[in-house]
């Protein structure tokens, strides 16, 4: 069937490796939001948002998540090389998605729970071709989460390294992102510090 009579296949891919350095070594997965772990909800919301299938890349900590987090449906990546940054755990989830019939993938980050699946359908919507490149942005500055076309997936990864992940890639191609603005249906702080703990529930 030709990719035009069908829907396009959105992987969703959920970075989870953090250590959460700055929260005193606590994995950022495993932090608590309605009483559950933080990787619960951002699961959630990328099958909410109408992703599909949902990858989940580990790192600090995998084992205790995988114990203590349901991720019914979702296909778990640990990426041995988390403390090298989010680079890393972008390239695993790349790589686990390599050859499946994934037209596109959004990601979507661990620590940002302020973002919902409202905003994730809406960058998943602007989806065109595998060539596409789509970002939410908040009061016009681009943030997450993003979608890459599969024709992009390969030059996307090798440029993933240390905590840039996908950021200069972006950044040389931002003639070519369609952003879609999701101020008015999320809010996109991350938690990073104790401070930030606040935004948990």
């Amino acid at each position: 069937m030709a990719q035009s009579e069908r829907n396009p296949v959105v992987a969703g891919l959920l970075l989870a490796a953090g250590g959460g350095r700055r929260l005193g070594g606590r994995p950022k997965a495993l932090l608590e939001h309605r009483g559950r772990p933080l990787v619960e909800h951002a699961a959630r919301t990328l099958r909410d948002g109408g992703c599909g299938p949902v990858h989940v890349v580990l790192g600090a900590a995998a084992d205790k998540v995988r114990a203590r987090a349901e991720l019914p449906g979702c296909t778990v990546t640990v990426n041995p090389l988390w403390e090298e940054g989010m680079g890393s755990s972008l390239r695993a989830g790349l790589g686990a998605l390599a050859g499946s019939d994934a037209d596109a993938v959004l990601v979507l980050l661990v620590d940002q729970p302020g973002i919902g699946a409202v905003a994730v359908a809406r960058v998943r919507s602007a989806y065109r071709s595998r060539a596409t490149l789509a970002a939410a942005s908040y009061a016009g500055e681009r943030g997450h989460p993003v979608l890459f076309g599969a024709d992009r997936w390969a030059d996307i990864a090798a440029g993933a390294v240390g905590d840039q992940g996908a950021r200069a890639y972006l950044r040389a191609h931002r003639d070519a992102i369609t952003l879609v603005e999701c101020s008015d249906a999320a809010q996109a702080y991350d938690i990073d510090t104790a401070e930030d703990l606040t935004h948990l529930e």
